[in-house]
């Protein structure tokens, strides 16, 4: 199935006839094809949700949407072992992580199918002899456009509010890695959707993405990806008339005042930008750290670096190789710069002895004092790179966290309560988290940036909102 595209409730041959090379992150080698799909197939894709929504699915209640969902939860979960197989060799990223990101997977459709009966809408009060209805309506056929970060874990995050409010959907995965989220279509085919309902189409970005995004049939585009990508999205949706969700990554700062409690603060600042090689839109990618504590806690930071280690993703470590040699060369370009200007690195982690060669590895770093104006400090390298910057009180930590471009997320760390919702409050960010940081796949919160990092709301019950429309009757009955 992963050489085919899914559409109008089957699958079938790409309308070019050819495929694409899947390559395993961890040793550069090819090990399966997708499809390589194009503006035909987007175009049959985009039709097929047509009729599913003016026809069955139109039909179908909140309730049976829900329990169909929920199958598709349970799904998951039962061959969750299978999918993390898939997504680590696919993605690069070890077996722990991926099995993490299954949980969260089935947890969407749980959350979601929950959900879809609990759309519900208002009575306003009006005029004498008026009854006013203020209802939530699908919007029809919703474009996805997801990346290759975390492909099972998106997969769920855009389809199951959609599903949920009851529109239908065409989903163009990243080219890049996207076989997890093509098994997790098989099994949403087995539970019974109605053709049409759900349509996945593999291919470029350039060919079906573009199709997806500038197509007229859609009603309403989720993308998640780099900000010069979403700008083209953003476009495109200008000239349709059309809304938009876009999520387009960060610069977020964790933030150390000195009377937090640094060893509860020190594995969670190196898991954040550690985890998944730190292609992790909302990585915790700086840490500003209190001048008074700054060289007693860099100095934790360098031992508990040191203890990192680098391998494939089945040797289940700490970190895995990045996506692709591109990417690897993009990480390293930010390195080479960095040394350039003379920032120094005050640690790596070990790459692990006998690694493939052919493996896109890049070892976690730390650079520190980084200037809060230098690049590494301000702009997003999508890598296991993390800026260490001193601060010297609460105003000068504001100033310096909000002074990126970006605004996806933000970590505060300090006992006074006073002053981490102070601080929260003035963050220019959609997420903020105090004494933590990140919430295993957080499906129940809100998540969205502003500034560079995008617009719009998903997970949570925000996410239903943006997949639905308000329409108002005004019912006048004497």
């Amino acid at each position: 199935m992963s050489e085919q595209v899914y559409i109008d409730g089957a699958w079938r041959k790409p309308a070019s006839g050819e495929t694409i090379p899947v390559v395993c992150p961890s040793d550069g080698k090819v090990f399966a094809h997708i499809a390589r799909g194009g503006a035909k197939d987007i175009d049959a894709a985009v039709q097929a949700a047509r009729r599913a929504f003016e026809g069955p699915w139109g039909k179908t209640t909140a309730l049976e949407r829900g329990r169909l969902m929920m199958k598709v939860g349970e799904k998951i979960t039962q061959h969750a072992e299978e999918l993390a197989q898939i997504e680590a060799r696919d993605t690069g990223k070890p077996l722990k992580q991926a099995r993490a990101d299954m949980v969260a997977a089935a947890r969407y459709f749980e959350f979601y199918g929950a959900a879809a009966d609990k759309v519900h809408g208002d009575v306003v009060p009006f005029l004498a002899g008026y009854t006013v209805l203020v209802k939530h309506e699908p919007r029809g056929v919703t474009g996805h456009i997801i990346p290759w970060n975390y492909p099972a874990q998106m997969f769920g995050r855009t389809l199951a509010p959609t599903l949920a409010c009851g529109n239908t959907a065409v989903l163009k995965p990243a080219e890049e890695a996207c076989l997890a989220a093509l098994r997790i279509t098989e099994l949403a085919h087995e539970v019974g959707f109605p053709a049409g309902v759900i349509n996945v189409v593999p291919g470029y970005g350039e060919e079906a993405g573009a199709a997806l995004a500038n197509h007229p049939g859609i009603d309403f585009i989720a993308f998640t990806g780099s900000p010069g990508v979403g700008v083209l999205i953003q476009k495109a949706s200008a000239e349709h008339l059309r809304p938009c969700v876009l999520e387009l990554g960060g610069k977020s700062p964790q933030i150390v005042f000195e009377d937090a409690n640094l060893e509860a603060v020190l594995p969670v600042v190196t898991n954040a930008i550690v985890q998944n090689a730190g292609q992790t839109c909302s990585a915790g990618s700086r840490v500003l750290v209190q001048r008074s504590i700054y060289d007693r806690f860099i100095g934790m930071l360098v031992e508990r670096f040191a203890k990192l280690r680098v391998g494939s993703h089945d040797m289940d470590l700490e970190c895995g190789p990045l996506i692709s040699a591109g990417q690897r060369d993009r990480v390293q370009g930010f390195v080479r710069a960095a040394k350039a200007e003379g920032i120094p690195i005050l640690a790596e982690a070990k790459l692990a002895p006998g690694l493939p060669a052919g493996g896109y590895y890049a070892p976690p770093m730390l650079f520190g004092p980084v200037p809060s104006t230098n690049q590494l400090a301000r702009e997003e390298v999508f890598g296991p790179v993390l800026s260490a910057i001193p601060f010297d009180d609460e105003a000068d930590a504001i100033r310096i966290a909000n002074g990126t471009p970006y605004g996806l997320a933000a970590g505060i760390w300090s006992i006074d309560g006073s002053r981490a919702l102070r601080v929260a409050n003035a963050m220019r960010c959609g997420q903020v988290f105090v004494n933590g940081y990140g919430a295993g796949g957080g499906i129940e919160l809100p998540f969205g940036g502003i500034k560079k990092s995008g617009h719009g709301r998903e997970k949570g019950l925000e996410a239903l909102r943006e997949f639905s429309v308000i329409k108002t009757i005004v019912i006048n009955h004497g």
